[in-house]
């Protein structure tokens, strides 16, 4: 009798969730043959291994990585029988499509399930994720930090989803407290944007390849446990109390994109996060969609309020407004805080850096066309930093608002006066985050 071969899969991803679902389901499981990894969104991830000290004994050649534009060759070529579709802040309609590229090309077409790939802590874990890049996520883990911290936990622990562009295996679990951490890991701009605010507050924040094996890390120093969710990708962890944050500036995407709405009919909580820069009848239309997908769900209402060290320098000023790069590209916003940040303040011109973009910079806007006249902070290798620091330097401008979760300039070197925008989320009512949490977390 001729024995069943192995299920031939491609995992689609984007370095991130698509590792972890070939950790958690795939690399100790010889009824499947995992042929490739494709890659998309993420500059410069294709063409790689997944390695050997990662992959596992199934793999002693590790698994190649290949651009989502060869998936349907990569289908003919290797008989494949599944594609696992495993990456996230992506349009329903753009999962069909892939789903029809595949089917046509022979393949089958699926996902896997949330008991599949979240791993169980022994410690308490709160999750906050959101509907798209950009809803406000980082400031809302930021509040969710400083309230687990004044109830009494000394040990909050905060765990970051992926962002692996570098030396996968060396990357495998990453402890970051001190910003020295950071300049050893050389780490991104986009990691940075994540980590840093966690170490300004004294907190400890792991990431990295391996979930697991940072999950075991993490508890070994944890009294509880932050799931600081990316894109608006699911846990990777089974959550005590799931939050997720929606954006009225974009009503309706809450029910558009994959896997938001999955996170939004999972939520515990639901963060209205920008109802003060937001429209009425924005906020109001992501109110209904909430109530119809998660009549369960408790809302809470809040604010991104700006904070500027010197408003009055941007009164009347020539500005260039640098904001944060995944919320303009993958997050399809044309504007972030710094326009608002402008706009509020005075600035007598938004100038817009197309016509003076750089290499990478140029290329990241002939990507996604929809950015506005802003500078989307792009920083996924050295090269496109200082790409980045040409773009802002040969841009004309007055001041540089920079709008980013970090202080850009110590990155890099810009020749002009500069002014950062923060914000922080600031509930509005009752209930707020600090009484949800009260309920469930009193030590």
């Amino acid at each position: 009798m001729t024995s069943k071969r192995p299920t031939r899969t491609i995992i689609a991803g984007a370095a991130g969730r698509d590792f972890h679902d070939f950790n958690t389901v795939f690399r100790n499981d010889d009824s499947y043959q995992v042929i490739a990894f494709t890659a998309t969104q993420i500059p410069n991830i294709e063409g790689r291994l997944y390695p050997p000290a990662l992959s596992g004994p199934l793999y002693p050649k590790g698994i190649p990585i290949f651009p989502e534009s060869d998936l349907e060759n990569l289908i003919r070529k290797h008989e494949v029988d599944e594609v696992v579709f495993s990456y996230s802040d992506v349009s329903h309609e753009y999962v069909m499509h892939l789903a029809s590229r595949v089917l046509a090309a022979g393949a089958g077409f699926r996902f896997l399930s949330p008991r599949q790939t979240m791993l169980k802590s022994t410690k308490p874990v709160v999750s906050v994720c959101a509907v798209r890049t950009g809803s406000g996520k980082s400031q809302t883990s930021r509040k969710v930090l400083d309230i687990l911290h004044h109830l009494g936990y000394r040990n909050v622990v905060a765990v970051r989803h992926p962002m692996p562009y570098g030396d996968l295996a060396a990357q495998a679990v990453q402890r970051f407290a001190t910003r020295e951490d950071m300049d050893r890991a050389q780490c991104t701009i986009e990691e940075r944007e994540e980590y840093e605010p966690y170490v300004e507050r004294g907190a400890v924040i792991f990431a990295g390849v391996d979930y697991e094996a940072i999950l075991r890390k993490a508890e070994e120093e944890a009294d509880i446990i932050i799931w600081d969710g990316g894109n608006n990708d699911l846990p990777f962890y089974k959550s005590d109390y799931h939050i997720v944050v929606v954006d009225p500036h974009r009503p309706g995407h809450e029910l558009r994109y994959h896997p938001g709405e999955a996170n939004l009919r999972m939520a515990d909580a639901v963060v209205i996060n920008k109802i003060d820069t937001a429209s009425a009848e924005g906020v109001n239309t992501v109110l209904s969609n909430v109530r119809q997908a998660n009549p369960s769900a408790v809302i809470v209402r809040a604010a991104s309020p700006l904070f500027v060290d010197d408003p009055a320098a941007i009164r009347g000023k020539r500005v260039l407004v640098v904001e944060d790069g995944p919320t303009l590209t993958h997050g399809e916003m044309a504007y972030g805080a710094g326009v608002v940040a402008a706009q509020q303040f005075g600035a007598a011109e938004i100038v817009d850096p197309h016509p003076y973009a750089v290499r990478t910079i140029a290329d990241t806007y002939r990507k996604y066309p929809s950015t506005g006249a802003v500078l989307p902070a792009m920083g996924y290798s050295r090269e496109q930093i200082a790409d980045l620091e040409e773009t802002i330097n040969v841009t004309p401008a007055d001041l540089v608002i920079i709008a980013t979760p970090i202080d850009l300039g110590l990155l890099v070197d810009i020749d002009r006066p500069s002014q950062r925008v923060r914000y922080e989320l600031q509930e509005i009512g009752r209930p707020t985050l600090d009484d949800l949490l009260k309920d469930r977390f009193i030590p």
